[in-house]
């Protein structure tokens, strides 16, 4: 995978530093920091009942600051935060994240975990590993992408993750599933683009006007990583029906 530390012509909108995120305040303007004498209890309840009146998804994140003070944030815009309550949400893909084809493959609760976080289809994010370093966790490439999914440096700090963090195989799956997921909803769940995206960068798809890119690593990554989905993934209506169509999310 190739990342590119700039976006160009079009952006995924991570909202890092919005003030407001889909409609709702940031928590922080809620309850930045709240006294450290507040228990772990009262924190959850308050938390939970700022997910159940907001009107989007909101996760909540948290970290122990350095002077004991309890911080919160739908943002984790800081490498500290780590997930403290998730939004309960049915998941978009049901049956696909109990898949009996990735029972047994390497690395699969991590995987399903990130699938589940991120709304991706498990078989998509295994397809990916085998195709950047077939579930090989100290792989680095020529051009310094790192672990499992290959995460180029420069992405994993767009996500506050730093280079020998996505050494981390937990961490490398979420960093590389997060970034998928990302250029699926750039792409408008166009799988082929997203991959072409996840290959060459973004803004190499956006340059030839939103097509595969015209480089021999990318047109061969491409089809490679969807034979590799089709074989693991769950068959979707229009395939057990006989209809041919390119493949999205």
């Amino acid at each position: 995978m190739s990342g590119a530390p700039t976006f160009a012509e079009r952006a995924i909108p991570l909202a890092r530093d919005a003030r407001k995120v889909g409609g709702q305040p940031h928590f922080r303007e809620v309850f930045g920091a709240l006294p450290s004498a507040l228990s772990w209890r009262r924190v959850a309840l308050l938390a939970f009942g700022l997910l159940v009146v907001a009107p989007a998804r909101a996760d909540v994140y948290s970290f122990i600051d350095d002077d004991g003070t309890p911080r919160f944030s739908n943002i984790p815009d800081d490498p500290r935060y780590q997930l403290f309550l998730e939004e309960p949400r049915a998941h978009p893909l049901g049956a696909g994240l109990d898949n009996p084809r990735l029972q047994g493959r390497p690395y699969h609760a991590e995987v399903r975990a990130a699938a589940y976080r991120f709304a991706l289809d498990p078989a998509l994010i295994h397809a990916v590993i085998e195709a950047e370093s077939r579930y090989d966790p100290k792989a680095v490439s020529g051009k310094g992408a790192i672990g499992l999914m290959q995460v180029m440096p420069e992405t994993g700090r767009r996500y506050g993750v730093r280079a020998q963090e996505l050494r981390i195989p937990k961490k490398n799956i979420a960093t590389g599933a997060q970034y998928l997921a990302d250029l699926l909803r750039l792409f408008e769940g166009d799988v082929e683009l997203a991959l072409a995206g996840y290959n060459a960068g973004e803004h190499a798809v956006a340059r030839y006007g939103d097509t595969i890119p015209p480089y021999a690593e990318t047109k061969a990554y491409v089809p490679r990583v969807v034979g590799f989905w089709k074989a693991l993934r769950v068959p979707s209506a229009a395939e057990t029906s006989g209809r041919s169509a390119r493949p999205r999310l």
